[in-house]
């Protein structure tokens, strides 16, 4: 199993980004998928999850509204737009293989968002 996560950077408040997590080694279209941020000096948030097929997203409180979580099964790959950012959205953020929770048996390495002018 193998998660790889892209398109973290540096972006001023109110920008947007696109995070990507390639899945390879499991049928990922058999998983549940969430994506989870650990702010530098915190413990990991859950951020949002996807069902299967992508029918339904469930989002936390501080993301609501401005995040959107997507999958494309056929590539093998998961989505995070993320717009309107706040500089406590800063962290590193990771996909994992389940359901809502921050502690996977498998996940990716992350890929840092920064927010900040």
């Amino acid at each position: 199993v193998q998660l790889v996560e892209s398109g973290g950077g540096m972006v001023q408040p109110g920008g947007s980004l696109r995070l990507s997590c390639a899945a390879s080694g499991f049928t990922f279209s058999n998983y549940i998928m969430t994506w989870a941020r650990q702010a530098p000096g915190k413990g990991p948030e859950w951020v949002s999850s996807i069902t299967t097929r992508g029918e339904t997203t469930w989002y936390a409180d501080s993301v609501k509204g401005r995040f959107t979580m997507s999958r494309d099964n056929a590539k093998n790959t998961l989505y995070l737009q993320m717009d309107g950012l706040k500089p406590e959205d800063t962290a590193l953020y990771y996909c994992g293989r389940g359901g809502k929770n921050t502690d996977f048996q498998y996940r990716g390495q992350g890929t840092q968002v920064t927010v900040s002018t």
